[in-house]
């Protein structure tokens, strides 16, 4: 009989997360955002090359078929968006393979929310007020942090600019990795979460903007007025150096959303891991007609962490991956 059958979290605990998800619903009663459910599983999976989908067989009306399990709810919940619902909020079981650990579980709660006619800065504005709503405190201040001074600042380089040879190099030292034929993005993905996420969000909460056009996923891209490269119209919002959410100008352009999906999957081919099927309906869906605004994912399992002063996500789940 196995002995690990408990919880990974004290009933105590599975208590004040309750209390906490009812602030969230409350919060966004407050603000008339209309709390809705969508499919856990679905006919696609996320084609970013840096997320791990997961997939099943299941029988359908059409038969046997490949669904795959939601990364995030964001392509449903883009599909509701286009097809009238005004401002909607979702807390969401989401699933990435190979991600556990003490920041990570395979399975999470996704607290993710999208706002029609809201400017980035707005949603900036109301992340940090529910962070500091389920927080139960003010942390400090809230400070936009551009990526590229931050690399500059920590590691004296340009992360735009420099050559992939170096970054490569420094990468491969902060790391203890062969980085010799690492792309760019990785390089700046590993410097970012090794050397510049610990030192953000300390004495406030953080906001990192203008992060490079290659890392804009699903939002919008615009201009640096330093010297015109394409940017990402995204942020990231950090606390006590843990990355809590991640929230997009939101790209509306079909054509342009089927392009980096295509771009996607041809870079995991390049890369040696399998394709995703591409969401066929989110695309028809922007075709119609998606309304301008921001969205937002936030890991509210993280959240609960911080707000109960827990060393690990798994301590404020009732059962964790390896116990369930």
């Amino acid at each position: 009989m196995p002995t690990d059958w408990r919880p990974t979290a004290s009933i105590e605990t599975l208590r004040a997360r309750a209390r906490l998800l009812a602030e969230v619903r409350a919060f966004f009663a407050e603000r008339d955002v209309l709390e809705v459910e969508t499919p856990v599983l679905g006919h696609a999976g996320s084609t970013d090359l840096h997320l791990a989908s997961l997939s099943c067989q299941a029988t359908t009306p059409a038969g046997r078929e490949r669904l795959w399990l939601q990364t995030s709810p964001e392509f449903h919940m883009k599909r509701l968006l286009a097809a009238g619902s005004g401002p909607i909020f979702q807390l969401a079981k989401s699933f990435r393979d190979g991600e556990v650990g003490r920041r990570h579980n395979l399975e999470f709660t996704m607290l993710e929310w999208y706002r029609p006619g809201f400017a980035l800065d707005a949603l900036i504005e109301e992340t940090a007020a529910l962070t500091c709503r389920v927080l139960g405190r003010e942390p400090g201040p809230l400070r936009p942090r551009r990526y590229r001074e931050l690399f500059r600042e920590s590691l004296g380089l340009d992360p735009f600019v420099a050559e992939l040879a170096e970054l490569r190099r420094l990468a491969g030292e902060r790391g203890g990795l062969d980085m010799g034929d690492a792309p760019r993005d990785d390089c700046l993905d590993l410097l970012m979460s090794l050397v510049i996420e610990p030192t953000l969000g300390r004495g406030g909460l953080d906001v990192v903007v203008d992060y490079p056009a290659s890392q804009a996923a699903l939002a919008r891209r615009h201009r640096d007025p330093e010297d015109g490269a394409w940017l990402a119209s995204r942020f990231e919002l950090y606390c006590e150096g843990l990355e809590l959410a991640n929230g997009y100008d939101e790209l509306t352009d079909a054509a342009e959303q089927a392009e980096r999906f295509a771009a996607d999957n041809a870079a995991r081919r390049a890369a040696g891991l399998p394709e995703v099927d591409v969401d066929t309906r989110l695309l028809a869906a922007l075709a119609h007609g998606m309304p301008a605004g921001s969205g937002v994912a936030l890991g509210l399992d993280r959240l609960i962490q911080l707000a109960l002063g827990k060393a690990s996500v798994a301590e404020v789940m009732a059962f964790a991956t390896p116990h369930c």
